[in-house]
């Protein structure tokens, strides 16, 4: 327990001061030379932004799932729901994150727009089963997704703190104008 705030910290965190092994530092990757400071943090954003969406899907298709598996299907109706999963939203943030860095690592995606469409019909056993094993695999298909998106995520930052590191000058243009003004103005006094 902290004595300060009464939380316990476990034996891992950072506060607790133990740590697997020392950080690696970060290096620059020739995948994001193409992008300016400016388009690899938009990069980031963007990507992040998709894996909430991303999570978002996942999260409607795994109570729809669990409303099929239960047998509870006329409970919901999918007309309440079909604007949430709209093909425009499902593909606009997909085709601007697989054309900034090759795509090796980007898995398909589900059509979640058709598979939203089936009905689950009730006393329809085989129907029922069949959209259940399509939904858990669309399931899958965005997890695996996620995890990609993760990942790329991660190397954008990870790119970030190497600019960072060769040139901390780079954490100014993040800033707005009058900040940047005025941070420009306290680095010149330090340095006198």
């Amino acid at each position: 327990m902290s004595a300060q705030n009464g939380v316990a910290l476990s034996a891992g965190s950072a506060e607790s001061g133990s740590r697997s092994g020392p950080r690696r530092t970060p290096e620059r990757s020739a995948d994001f030379n193409h992008l300016s400071i400016g388009d690899l943090r938009a990069y980031r954003t963007a990507l992040a932004e998709e894996e909430n969406r991303v999570s978002y899907w996942r999260r409607i298709i795994q109570a729809r799932l669990d409303v099929v598996r239960a047998g509870e299907a006329g409970a919901v109706k999918v007309d309440n729901l079909r604007s949430v999963l709209a093909e425009a939203r499902l593909n606009s943030g997909r085709r601007v994150l697989i054309t900034v860095v090759p795509v090796e690592d980007i898995p398909p995606l589900p059509d979640l727009a058709k598979l939203w469409e089936r009905e689950p019909r009730p006393g329809d056993t085989v129907h029922n089963e069949a959209l259940a094993r399509d939904l858990a695999g669309a399931e899958i298909q965005l997890s695996a997704y996620r995890a990609a998106l993760h990942r790329r995520i991660t190397g954008s930052t990870e790119e970030l703190i190497a600019r960072y590191r060769e040139d901390p000058g780079l954490c100014l243009l993040a800033l707005p104008a009058d900040q940047k003004e005025a941070a420009t103005r306290r680095a010149l006094a330090a340095r006198r």
